[in-house]
């Protein structure tokens, strides 16, 4: 499964390990994706959302209906 936030659509981005010797080896940065259940009370269900912490912050903000229907506008869910 990719490493994607699905609400956010944040994914891996790549850099560079910099050594005290200043050598540098290619890296990725992964997002911090956590598995979170939702629970929808339109829908009387839950809903199991891969979401980055910036995401969950998010959905605090505005709520689970709000994002959950701007992922359905895109075709996500």
């Amino acid at each position: 499964m990719a490493r994607v936030c699905q609400v956010t659509g944040k994914r891996p981005m790549v850099g560079n390990n910099v050594s005290h010797a200043n050598n540098k080896t290619k890296r990725r940065f992964l997002p911090n994706l956590q598995y979170r259940r939702f629970w929808i009370e339109a829908e009387n269900r839950w809903i199991r959302l891969r979401i980055s912490n910036a995401a969950l912050r998010l959905i605090d903000k505005v709520g689970i209906e709000k994002v959950v229907a701007d992922l359905r506008a895109r075709g996500e869910i």
